[in-house]
């Protein structure tokens, strides 16, 4: 379950606490380590910090976007400290690691920026936020500490489902990527524009809503291709007219 895991560090201020990442990965299986716009980086603060972990390093993807590290997961989870103004569901670390193992799909962890996490915007990519319940009085946590609690409970989730009966995948067609879920949505925004449902000057939070009922739904790529289908045949249809 390890390789369809992978961990994405989003704008990190200090290379530091990328080592620390990729060190807290390795004690616990993880390979798979994606930076988004790193603002140091390759770094020997970072070759130092890993002790020992620099083949993680040596092998992560470099990307300037979220959008990219994401583009062919399935599942997103990103790490948030506060509840935000349209909510998604919130899970624990325990719980977040079980839908891993349950939904056994192409998953990311997202974690932000040391000083102010994730944006809005980049939680909005996400189809479940994590919380872990550090104590209201001292709630910030370390970056590295952060990832190794997520690490450890992906860990611990692995050795006990290791003797349990192999379940197969509960889908009959392979869950929609985060790519093929954009995609829907800019048609589906253009096609709600051009039949005036949405005004482009005043959108308020209309395709926001669109997204977290998407993911929500867990739509797999037939249906993407179903509701593509539908878009383009009204499209047609007010062409016509």
């Amino acid at each position: 379950m390890q390789n369809k895991v992978r961990i994405v560090l989003v704008n990190t201020s200090h290379p530091g606490n990328i080592g620390a990442a990729a060190r807290a990965m390795k004690n616990m299986g993880l390979a798979d380590l994606y930076l988004v716009a790193p603002k140091q980086y390759p770094s020997p603060e970072a070759v130092s910090r890993a002790s020992g972990a620099s083949d993680l390093l040596d092998n992560a993807v470099v990307v300037e976007t979220l959008e990219e590290a994401i583009a062919d997961c399935q599942l997103v989870i990103g790490t948030s400290a506060r509840e935000r103004h349209i909510p998604c569901p919130l899970v624990d670390p325990r719980q977040a690691a079980d839908l891993v193992f349950e939904e056994q799909l192409e998953t990311a962890f997202v974690f932000g920026r040391e000083d102010r996490g994730l944006t809005n915007e980049e939680l909005q990519r996400c189809h479940y936020h994590v919380h872990i319940p550090s104590i209201e009085s001292f709630s910030s946590l370390n970056l590295g500490a952060a990832v190794q609690v997520i690490a450890y409970e992906l860990r611990m989730k692995g050795l006990l489902m290791a003797d349990a009966p192999v379940v197969e995948a509960k889908w009959d067609v392979p869950a929609a990527t985060v790519e093929q879920l954009d995609f829907l949505l800019e048609h589906l925004e253009k096609v709600l524009t051009d039949t005036e449902f949405l005004d482009p000057k005043a959108p308020r939070k209309v395709m926001t809503r669109f997204r977290r009922l998407y993911q929500r739904a867990q739509l797999d790529q037939q249906e993407v291709g179903m509701l593509r289908g539908m878009l383009s045949a009204v499209e047609k249809a007010t062409k016509a007219e």
